[in-house]
């Protein structure tokens, strides 16, 4: 037996040092496309918000170093990160990274644990029984800003005319127009300025529309619908501003059809003039409670199938946030809750400037 065993352990050992190296290396190749997936997605994000590469640079650069790849955060150098643009091939559906440009919205991050990196190769545990001391992985991720076409879809119920925290009318003569600074209305008239501002900023074109809901009401001079589509969608969000001046020049009535709402927004979304490859996305804002017609939260389930994602804003202490929550949740979308006018703004402006960022290499 002695014999035999002196013949098999040098064996044992060789395969005992491959099986451990290469479960290692399988490791390491994973934790190493995690941290550049990671970098490429924060350089994007940052790209998109603060329109500056070199702020993107410096986000991929942070990003890479919360990841280890064996034991050591990832480092990134300059000469690692690229900023162009990614466009979808429209045969493949694929999609292209093209290093520069005049309206960039990617960022590509070659990952590398080699011997000419910052944190060198990665040394293997029992590899150098064969020979191999070291393992010099590399993986590449690019991270692309999507298009989008937004529908707007606005509260014009009858407590919009209200103050913010009361249900009393400025004034007192509810047929009246809003009061553009101490109603809830002129609140929301401002955010969606601020919204469309931060739309004219970006560096990306994107297609805006408006849709605006509450219920029937013929108590005032004029006859106010369920839900109107204002303004289709477009690259001009001259005709969204207009909309809403003409609805801030007469009383917003009636109860709160946020489903009816929804279901308008959905056709602007699908309509012809939607993009092939745009991400459709609707925000949504209410001041109150659903009172009238479908259920929002089943028209949302129908809008998911059309892919199209909801963001949900809230505003005042009346409005159902928890039906709200459920409305985006029910299309991947995020909840926001507004406390003031100025929270109301920054939600806007927030949802504006942040293009949704997808991993494409």
């Amino acid at each position: 037996m002695l014999p035999l065993i002196a013949i098999c352990l040098p064996l044992f050992i060789i395969a005992a040092a491959f099986a451990v190296d290469v479960a290692y290396m399988q490791l390491t190749r994973t934790e190493l496309r995690t941290a550049t997936d990671a970098a490429a997605r924060a350089g994007a994000k940052t790209l998109s918000m603060s329109q500056s590469q070199t702020e993107a640079k410096a986000a991929a650069v942070a990003a890479a170093a919360k990841n280890k790849v064996a034991g050591v955060g990832l480092k990134l150098t300059n000469d690692q990160i690229e900023i162009g643009k990614g466009a979808q091939s429209s045969s493949t559906s694929r999609f292209k990274f093209t290093v520069g440009g005049t309206q960039p919205n990617a960022v590509r991050v070659t990952g590398r644990r080699t011997a000419s990196s910052a944190a060198g190769p990665v040394g293997l545990l029992l590899g150098r029984v064969l020979g191999v001391s070291t393992f010099q992985p590399v993986h590449i991720a690019a991270s692309t800003q999507l298009d989008r076409d937004i529908c707007l879809v606005v509260d014009r119920s009858g407590s919009m005319m209200w103050t913010l925290n009361g249900s009393t009318v400025p004034g007192g003569n509810a047929c009246s127009v809003p009061n553009m600074t101490k109603s809830r209305w002129g609140s929301l008239y401002t955010a969606v300025n601020a919204f469309l501002e931060e739309l004219d900023g970006t560096l990306q074109e994107e297609q805006c529309g408006l849709v605006s809901y509450s219920s029937k009401d013929t108590s005032c001079s004029f006859t106010c619908n369920v839900s109107d589509i204002n303004a289709e969608l477009g690259f001009n969000y001259q005709p969204i501003r207009n909309q809403m001046n003409t609805l801030s020049s007469r009383a917003v009535k009636g109860n709160t059809a946020i489903g009816s709402g929804i279901d308008n927004g959905v056709k602007v979304l699908t309509s012809a003039k939607v993009r092939p490859f745009a991400v459709r996305t609707m925000v949504l804002m209410t001041d109150g409670l659903h009172n009238s017609g479908g259920d929002p939260v089943v028209a949302a389930q129908k809008a998911a199938l059309q892919n199209i994602t909801i963001n949900t804003v809230t505003f005042s202490s009346e409005a159902d946030i928890t039906r709200m929550e459920k409305v985006a949740a029910a299309t991947g979308g995020k909840h926001f809750h507004a406390a003031d006018a100025a929270a109301l703004e920054a939600i806007f402006r927030e949802i504006a400037s942040t293009l949704p960022v997808m991993l494409t290499e």
